[in-house]
């Protein structure tokens, strides 16, 4: 046969069973139509086409199976078609309202599959033409996002603001009101520049972790891709902590349960099977158990993609640092009115009152209504000048903020971490405790096998295991597990997938035990899965045997401790079972103890021979079969880090579900527990969980390592933490750490492996290592401490300023410094001084100091006396050239002694941008900025 037409016809109503059949005779010519003329007038190169309500979508058989059939892959008659309903909303909605008929009507999973040109086992094709022509037909799996507010948006609110419209009819002679426009429109120009870009960027700095990836099989062999990348008809791979990427149907699995709280509202799980509830919607969550999806529709005819892009998302919502930066301008503020309404009833005073060289500077005896306007209008204008120096200090700090927040970004993007929440960038600089999980975080995540023990015997190789114990062994580790292993020819090494523990004992049974995957699915089948969870530390399969015997067999594999205690009996290398009495036991658990002391994780593997088939799988006693060990070392750079940490304030709290032994081995490697922290505690989840919360408050602060941990504890440890005051940042990778994630003030999700519910509860998501961690805190305190040197250089220049204006209009009735010249300088001040000093890069002393904490206030102790010193030192110098800078300089011209009072302001503006530069410090020198690794080298 050379081809092969299916076509989806979806909806309509079945009453007249003539009219449907000549309805569908007809849609079969002109399936069949188009496919001639695309092999009379096409070439042989791969194509697509849309006719109405199906699609057409042409592929190449595989290279293996035209050989077969002998002809070539290149050959029109190789060539399979299939039609799908492409446009038919029926089957876009197919998911999207569960249509159950609908779904019966075309057939099982594997029949959409196959008329999708796509297979259970083996996937779609894959090549880049085919995921481009399943684009084509079906739409991407992306959806309009919020677009940043366009250039214009920006332009026009940065002239709305209330004081530069005022200041627009102030002053009615050319000179003035040029320069007035001139400074304004500059002004809303750097202001609209600074806006539109940082907007942009942190639209693409948001966007950029919702590109996870995805585990799809593309002929034969699974890969990851880019949930962006996935199309109809790909197979998905789904476990416990995923997030379903699209639309689909099961295909597939064992045990399989969702979270659909997310679409629904629906707290309880759902379970998901071939043929009840067959349906899996984009963006629900994999709780229990595994399996296998079909996609069948993707981007905006998902449920989930609908709903994203009709609604309006905020990715950069407002950060704790602006509210705070806010109430000090309002104080500022306040203090400013303030001051002007004094100096403007002291100046009205003045004018109406008084007099200049004996004559009185208003004329009451021809009073009319432009003298009294033309007065007061000039008595504004100076009140004004008072305004503007005052409200300098709220236009300048959120261009601050933006661009110390932008590029404190950009720079930890490069630095391998992906900020989710910009409040997190702030966060970080006042963390004091970091709680960290162990796996992938701390260590490698590189499982290999070390040790290999059958019952109390530690065997050399394979050839000194009873071939019946072999069996078990790869039966275990072949069918108990979500990997998967794929060889694509004889020659090749095997292609081997799943979680690092999963590649280890896979790798092991392939290289070691002789294992051969594809042989053991062809005999077994599997009956039941009770998945691997971090609440269980165990996982469970019921196998049935494919030949004439149907023996079933139930294996446990897990933390070696938990599986042992319901043993009853082991095997030996000789394939002989013994009973297991207190001293076989004992010398058992000595083995264990002693892996677990030189760091190592001990899994066991256990089975049982089950009379006939049960609903859940029998764990009650178990034959002990072997007892594996795993290695996975520190991270080289884990110690510096923590060491690093440590000299910075930040406590650092190792939470994991090891065994007590390891987690203590495993925390002195990295240096988080030694020998000489006499208050350090290391204890178990299940001591901590059985104290009393005053008895858990008084002890958190000891607490180094909390080892056999459940999700719950680590939850329960975050809120006592901050109960104490510490502001808490936690690591995490799994769906168990999404509690402690979303409750601790800063969530870090390690991206290397992590699962896409712990991405999704975070605030940064780490790309590379622990040291990453140090990196971000150093961020954080620098973004803080740049935003107190660009304060304390505002807040100096500006109540120098307000002071010398203030005090010349009470004293003399005329300001030194204009409001033309003040609005110069501000601009100067504003966008120079912010790039300068927001965009200060950290430096090595920042990690020498203690936290900043929660409560740190905005204007320290440091700063306080540097801009005493400084506005002293200001007002000063200005004073004397107002009353005496004539008499000193032998200047007779009054303009000029206002251009030397200006002049000399704007240069210790300058100097005072040195200043302010280093805060602690009395050298304003600044030290060498930090490098990739500034704490490496910290004396």
């Amino acid at each position: 046969m050379e081809c092969a037409d299916y076509l989806i016809a979806v909806g309509g109503s079945t009453v007249d069973p003539m009219r449907w059949l000549n309805k569908w005779r007809k849609a079969m010519n002109v399936v069949w139509t188009c496919h001639m003329l695309a092999r009379l007038t096409v070439p042989s190169g791969d194509i697509l086409r849309s006719t109405g309500s199906y699609g057409t979508i042409k592929i190449h058989e595989d290279e293996a199976n035209a050989d077969a059939a002998g002809t070539s892959k290149n050959d029109d008659a190789a060539a399979v078609e299939f039609s799908v309903a492409a446009d038919d909303e029926d089957f876009k909605g197919l998911v999207k309202e569960k249509r159950v008929e609908c779904f019966r009507r075309l057939g099982n999973a594997a029949r959409i599959a196959a008329a999708l040109a796509s297979g259970a086992e083996t996937g779609i094709h894959g090549d880049e033409g085919d995921v481009r022509r399943r684009r084509e037909a079906f739409g991407a799996n992306t959806y309009p996002g919020r677009e940043p507010n366009g250039f214009l948006r920006h332009v026009w609110n940065s002239l709305s603001d209330v004081f530069l419209v005022v200041l627009f009819g102030l002053k009615d002679g050319w000179y003035d009101g040029v320069s007035t426009f001139l400074v304004v429109f500059l002004g809303a120009v750097v202001s609209t520049v600074s806006k539109h870009g940082q907007a942009k960027l942190f639209a693409r700095l948001a966007n950029e972790p919702d590109d996870i990836a995805v585990t799809v099989v593309r002929a034969g062999r699974r890969q990851e891709v880019s949930i962006f990348d996935v199309v109809v008809g790909d197979v998905v791979v789904l476990k416990i902590g995923d997030v379903v990427p699209a639309d689909g149907v099961f295909l597939e699995g064992h045990a399989l349960q969702v979270d659909e709280s997310r679409m629904n509202g629906k707290p309880h799980p759902v379970h998901v099977d071939a043929e009840k509830s067959p349906f899996l919607a984009s963006g629900v969550k994999v709780i229990d158990g595994y399996g296998r999806m079909l996609v069948t529709a993707v981007g905006t005819d998902t449920a989930c993609g609908e709903m994203m892009s009709s609604i309006t998302r905020e990715k950069t919502k407002p950060t704790p640092l602006p509210e705070r930066l806010e109430g000090l301008a309002s104080s500022i503020g306040k203090v400013g009115i303030a001051v002007a309404m004094l100096v403007f009833a002291v100046l009205t005073a003045r004018h109406f009152t008084g007099s200049a060289q004996g004559k009185p500077l208003f004329d009451k005896q021809h009073v009319t209504f432009n003298t009294v306007f033309s007065a007061c209008n000039r008595i504004y204008q100076q009140v004004v000048t008072i305004i503007m120096v005052v409200i300098a200090i709220p236009e300048g700090l959120p261009l601050a903020v933006r661009l110390t927040l932008a590029f404190s970004m950009k720079r930890m993007v490069k630095e391998h971490a992906l900020v989710r929440a910009l409040s997190a960038c702030e966060t970080m600089g006042s963390v004091t405790t970091i709680c960290t999980d162990k796996t992938g975080t701390l260590t490698l995540n590189q499982m290999k096998v070390t040790e290999f023990w059958v019952g109390t015997d530690r065997p050399e190789a394979r050839a000194a295991v009873n071939g019946a114990v072999v069996s078990l062994l790869c039966q275990g580790a072949g069918l108990n597990t979500t990997g998967s292993v794929y060889k694509p020819d004889n020659v090749s090494p095997p292609e081997i997938s799943g979680s690092p523990t999963e590649k280890a004992l896979l790798s092991w049974a392939v290289a070691e035990m002789g294992m051969d995957a594809d042989a053991l699915k062809r005999s077994w089948k599997v009956l039941h899965v009770e998945a691997f969870n971090s609440d269980k530390m165990r996982s469970g399969v019921l196998i049935r045997a494919a030949n004439a015997t149907g023996a079933v067999i139930a294996h446990w594999q897990g933390a070696a401790e938990i599986v042992l205690v319901n043993c009853s009996a082991y095997v030996g290398t000789d394939g002989a079972a013994h009973e297991l009495g207190v001293d076989q036991r004992r010398n058992l658990e000595k083995v264990i103890s002693d892996m677990a002391a030189a760091s190592l994780r001990c899994i066991a593997f256990a089975y049982k021979q089950v009379n006939g088939e049960h609903s859940k799988i029998d764990d009650e006693g178990l034959t002990l079969l072997a007892f594996i060990s795993l290695k996975d070392p520190c991270r080289p750079e884990v110690r510096t880090a923590i060491e690093a940490c440590m000299k910075a304030g930040v406590a650092v709290k190792m939470v994991t579900g090891d065994n007590v032994i390891t987690a203590r081995a495993i925390a002195k490697q990295c240096g988080i527990i030694s020998d000489n922290d006499r208050n350090g505690i290391v204890i178990e989840g299940r001591k901590f969980r059985a104290m009393s919360p005053e008895h858990q408050l008084e002890i958190v602060d000891r607490i180094r390592v909390m080892a056999r941990s459940l999700p719950r504890d680590k939850l329960v440890l975050v809120q006592r933490l901050k109960q104490k005051g510490h502001v808490v940042a936690v690591t995490g990778d799994g769906s168990n750490d999404a509690p402690a994630l979303k409750e601790a003030d800063v969530g870090l999700s390690m991206g290397i492996q992590g699962t896409e519910v712990a991405k999704e509860s975070s605030d940064i998501v780490i790309m590379n290592n622990f040291d990453t961690v140090v990196t971000a805190t150093l961020w954080g305190r620098c973004v803080f401490n740049n935003i107190q040197k660009f304060i304390q250089f505002q807040l100096t220049g500006n109540v120098a300023a307000l002071i010398i204006n203030f005090v010349s209009a009470l004293t003399s009735g005329n300001m030194p410094l204009t409001t033309v010249q003040l609005l110069w300088m501000n601009l100067i001040m504003d966008t120079m001084g912010a790039l300068a000093l927001a965009t200060d890069r950290p430096t090595k002393a920042l990690m020498r100091r203690p936290p900043i904490g929660g409560t740190a206030p905005l204007i320290s102790n440091a700063m306080w006396r540097n801009l005493a010193a400084q506005a002293a030192l200001q007002v000063a110098g200005m004073l004397a050239l107002q009353y005496r800078g004539r008499d000193i300089l032998g200047v007779r011209d009054e303009k000029a002694n206002g251009t030397m009072i200006f002049n000399a302001f704007v240069l210790c503006q300058v100097f005072n941008e040195f200043n302010a530069r280093e805060i602690e410090r009395k050298n304003v020198s600044p030290e060498c900025s930090a490098t990739k690794c500034p704490w490496a080298s910290s004396p």
